[in-house]
């Protein structure tokens, strides 16, 4: 075996066991690009993270190895990272599709971060350094400018898919398969391939079948309709734009991003008529046939502009009877219960519904199914291969694809965010483990919420919060009056008087024994508090609140 510092290292910081976060580092030597930097959406326990996203204590230790970013494609889970990166890690470049761009820079925008080393990328891009050659292949996803990467190292070639799918009749430009057949035949050392779509059966269905049911529905209601879909889905607001011009219909739009997502796609060409689109005060002049609301709100988010509609607190649209609502979108892991509550507060509207079950051709995944991922393993035909981007059961089921398909099973690396994977001349093997956890973003606080702030946030919402406040003479070290007991989310103290009671009748007990102990400290004294009250309150009530005392020092006389 050769010497360790001769080998091409793989390792993901983010993408592996999780759908979302990807970030995957490449280093040969003093040489390291970062693929991908992406941010993952907290599930409802992380209660009051808004992201999660990487540990880069690796890249810090490294910074001056790193060589670029490079970009795959601008949804969030590739590039909601950036602005946080950038404020731990000094990034000389970083290498992206041109939609990614305009994407990234609204975010430096909005982060108040000055960034101007951003370089377009296309399908006839290369990047040459001392160990690298890079280039790129044209992949169909469900924004535009999406890319696989082909890395050519000194130990092999690195052939990474990033999001894709295959549809051969595409709204967008066809994945060149190829410029992917070619690189196959020239010899992938390691294949690293997207496992979002591997538990599902055959091929996925094409954007094309959706713009035609898109269009039938759009065609036959004489009403208003609401379409609620991806912001990130810029295909899709596409033919939804293209279905309404062709209906004669005016487009409203709501919510920030996707406001956003068609700004960008009428800068870039992608969409060519903005008179299609009006404000709602023009719209009350139009018949309802004539309209179109397109709107945030498909995963059945809180604040997005569906949800409010659904609420009736919409400041400027109300429902009508003969609305129709289409949800264009399928709920992402987590969500269906969210979604499920939207729709059936539309119900209770009176207005008609459209879900993916019902209509099964007004959404198709971007990802690519079981015969597509065959496809792509027989295409780059590779010594080794590493499912990524993906929770472990989706990892598990592309090894078994890629194992159908003739690989032997020891040429399969079902790994953890951390794990090493090591390009050598005698093949590729495991290596060691790279510090790779969760950090929280909470508002603008990067890793400041921790495991234990979660644990207490959960503590709190689950039995609530009792908050005592004791005054102490500190001269005298003595009591000065009854301790005053309130809570969040524990009692009605109002309703519950007599347990109030009780309560501060025990913690004047505990406070008056540990005061007659002049070792004690006003430390050792909460933590007294805290350790009997909590099987005290647990007998009256069977509940379990976050205790936190509040000793006041209070000095009376001279």
């Amino acid at each position: 075996m050769q010497n360790r510092k001769d080998a091409t290292s793989i390792v993901a910081l983010g993408g592996l066991g999780e759908v979302g976060k990807n970030m995957y580092v490449v280093t040969h030597q003093e040489e390291i690009f970062i693929l991908d930097a992406g941010v993952m959406f907290p599930e409802d326990e992380l209660m009051g993270v808004d992201y999660v996203i990487q540990d880069v204590t690796y890249l810090v230790k490294n910074e001056s190895k790193i060589k670029g970013l490079i970009i795959t494609h601008g949804h969030e889970d590739h590039i909601g990272g950036i602005a946080f990166l950038l404020q731990k890690v000094k990034i000389p470049v970083i290498y992206s599709p041109k939609i990614a761009i305009s994407l990234i820079e609204r975010k430096l925008v909005d982060n108040n971060i000055k960034y101007e080393s951003l370089v377009e990328i296309n399908q006839d891009s290369h990047i040459h350094s001392k160990y690298f050659d890079i280039e790129f292949i044209n992949t169909t996803h469900s924004i535009p400018d999406s890319f696989a990467v082909v890395l050519h190292t000194p130990q092999g070639t690195i052939f990474e898919t990033g999001d894709f799918k295959f549809d051969l009749t595409p709204i967008g430009p066809m994945a060149d398969l190829h410029k992917m057949a070619k690189i196959g035949k020239e010899g992938v050392k390691i294949l690293l391939s997207d496992s979002t779509n591997a538990l599902s059966e055959g091929f996925s269905k094409s954007e094309s079948c959706v713009d035609e049911t898109l269009n039938d529905i759009v065609k036959r209601h004489h009403g208003r309709i609401i379409i609620a879909t991806f912001a990130s889905n810029i295909y899709r607001i596409k033919h939804i734009v293209e279905t309404c011009k062709k209906n004669k219909r005016q487009i409203i739009t709501f919510g920030r991003s996707m406001e956003s997502s068609i700004e960008i796609a009428l800068n870039n060409g992608l969409i060519t008529d903005k008179s299609i689109f009006i404000d709602a005060n023009r719209a009350k002049s139009l018949k309802k046939n004539e309209v179109c609301i397109l709107c945030t709100g498909s995963q059945g988010e809180p604040l997005a502009a569906l949800t409010r509609i659904a609420n009736g607190v919409h400041k400027q649209i109300s429902l009508m009877p003969d609305d129709l609502v289409v949800f264009s979108a399928k709920p992402i892991p987590g969500n269906a219960e969210s979604v499920n509550r939207v729709i059936n507060k539309l119900y209770l509207k009176g207005v008609k519904v459209y879900t993916n079950e019902e209509f099964s051709d007004i959404h198709t995944s971007g990802h690519a199914k079981k015969e597509e991922l065959k496809l792509m393993l027989r295409l780059v035909n590779p010594e080794y291969f590493m499912p990524m981007h993906g929770e472990y059961r989706m990892l598990m089921a592309h090894k078994q694809i890629a194992i159908d398909c003739g690989m032997s099973s020891d040429h399969v690396f079902i790994c953890q965010n951390g794990d090493e994977i090591l390009l050598t001349n005698d093949g590729v093997i495991k290596g060691g483990k790279i510090e790779a956890g969760d950090v929280y973003v909470d508002g603008s606080r990067i890793g400041d919420v921790g495991s234990m702030i979660i644990k207490d946030r959960k503590a709190m919402s689950k039995d609530g919060i009792l908050l005592a406040i004791i005054n102490i003479n500190p001269m005298t070290r003595q009591l000065l009056i009854k301790p005053n007991v309130t809570t969040r989310g524990f009692v009605m103290v109002n309703e519950n008087a007599q347990l109030i009671d009780k309560i501060e009748k025990k913690i004047t007990a505990i406070v008056k024994e540990a005061l007659a102990k002049n070792t004690y400290t006003y430390t050792d004294l909460k933590n007294q508090i805290i350790f009997d009250l909590h099987p005290y309150i647990n007998a009256l009530t069977g509940r379990h609140p976050m205790i936190l005392p509040v000793i006041m020092e209070v000095r009376q006389g001279n």
